[in-house]
């Protein structure tokens, strides 16, 4: 929370840094100094900008708006409760969720703030009946005509992460090699989870560009009994890359990247640190097109509590990543894979993980779209075999079907499909499959803002 409080307090006081500053960018650009600029500006590539790739498609980005609305959810579900009966539950839910988000760019300055409370009731199983909280940032400020600083924090608090305060925009892909793992899911379980990234770049010559960002994430479990054999982690990652254009969108660059990923299970303290040097690849000739690759050796040392090992487990791997993304006025389509020492997302350690994730949208006709999103996950323990836990891997994917009613009314159905293969962790290896099936209706209204 205190790191979630930072980042927010940062965004109010650049957001009012003093008005002559944007004055004088006005000004420059009266003059006919700020396209010129403009046009000269790198772009930060996927790899190291720790932002997540657009789904929207055509004119349905928008900016400058205060947008509110309410969303109503009802869904079923075959497995409810997990492994905490010995048979399948199923459970109809109902979840009402208000929402606000402000979107405003200036000449230096564009941010991104949206909450969204949320209330599930379940029909049978009233136990699990949860208020939720959702809230995000992005902050972008040009603090000089080459010097960008930007920001982003999410946090959830939910007992169900199917919840999502936009369905449509669930299972959001990163180019990024700073990733969190949050590749195993507690369908219905409390927890609270926060990730933030930090990160500011120098442009210091027309085609050569500096930078830095630090990654930090956090996952809660608040009730233990919930999730028998999950445990609360946490990361914190810094970065720092060098990039340079080789041709109006080619860039190529190399990059060294810190981790210390914890996990905390009964009876001690897993800490693995790691080290990676990456080269990194990415052609961008447009805003709706990016295509990036990376890779190069990473080094980590584990040390675990004395009951899981007897001595610290240290070596070389490789790490790589590819991804891509591609708009256009009907459709989009963003894909990434990455191979990388990272959190362990609720196991009893770090992992050595395998990730894909892929996402597409088309917009049929001006009031009907459909998309597709999915994930497969495989997380391989750092450290020697421990004794009752065992490697495993992660699959899901969700479709979904939408349709606008006017101006501000929009309603989707979808299906959710999960499978979970964790050997003897007791909260996944019951019942591994959940089937999830839902409608959701959203009444929105936005208002713009400035001229």
């Amino acid at each position: 929370m205190r790191r979630l409080n930072a980042l927010w307090l940062a965004a109010a006081v650049l957001a009012t840094y003093p008005a002559w500053a944007q004055s004088n960018s006005a000004a420059a650009g009266a003059a006919g100094n700020s396209n010129s600029a403009d046009s000269d500006r790198m772009l930060t590539p996927p790899p190291v900008s720790g932002q997540f790739f657009p789904v929207q498609v055509g004119d349905q980005e928008r900016s400058n708006y205060l947008r509110a609305g309410l969303a109503f959810t009802t869904a079923y579900t075959d497995n409810a409760l997990m492994g905490l009966e010995t048979h399948p539950v199923s459970d109809v839910s109902y979840s009402i969720a208000p929402n606000i988000a402000l979107d405003e760019t200036t000449t230096r300055m564009h941010m991104k703030l949206s909450y969204a409370p949320g209330f599930t009731f379940y029909q049978h199983t009233s136990a699990l009946n949860e208020a939720d909280q959702n809230a995000a940032l992005e902050f972008e400020y040009r603090l000089s005509p080459h010097v960008t600083f930007s920001a982003q924090d999410g946090f959830r608090k939910t007992s169900n992460v199917f919840n999502q305060a936009d369905l449509a925009n669930a299972g959001a892909v990163s180019g990024g090699i700073s990733t969190p793992n949050f590749s195993i899911f507690t369908p219905i379980a409390d927890q609270l989870s926060n990730v933030g990234n930090v990160g500011i770049v120098d442009q210091f010559g027309r085609n050569s560009m500096l930078g830095a960002s630090g990654t930090f994430s956090t996952l809660y479990f608040p009730n233990q009994a919930e999730v028998p054999g999950l445990y609360d982690a946490s990361s914190q990652a810094g970065l720092g890359f060098y990039s340079h254009r080789i041709t109006r969108g080619q860039y190529i660059g190399a990059t060294y990247q810190y981790q210390r990923l914890v996990s905390y299970p009964t009876g001690g303290v897993n800490n693995t640190q790691t080290h990676a040097a990456l080269a990194f690849y990415t052609i961008q000739p447009s805003a709706r097109f990016s295509l990036s690759f990376f890779g190069g050796p990473q080094y980590s040392d584990t040390v675990s509590a004395a009951i899981f090992h007897a001595a610290p487990a240290r070596g070389w791997t490789p790490a790589g990543g590819a991804s891509f993304s591609w708009q256009s006025p009907k459709s989009s389509f963003a894909l990434s894979y990455v191979h990388i020492v990272s959190s362990g997302g609720g196991l009893v350690e770090a992992v050595t993980m395998d990730s894909a994730m892929a996402t597409v949208r088309r917009q049929f006709t001006r009031m009907l779209s459909a998309g597709v999103s999915g994930m497969y996950a495989q997380n391989d323990m750092v450290g020697p075999a421990i004794l009752g836990f065992t490697n495993g891997h992660s699959i899901s994917a969700t479709t979904y079907l939408q349709r606008q009613f006017g101006q501000n009314m929009t309603a989707q159905m979808g299906y959710t499909r999960l499978h979970q293969d964790y050997g003897n962790i007791a909260a996944l290896a019951f019942f591994p499959d959940t089937n999830r099936e839902y409608i959701s209706v959203n009444y929105q209204f936005s208002r713009p803002l400035g001229r």
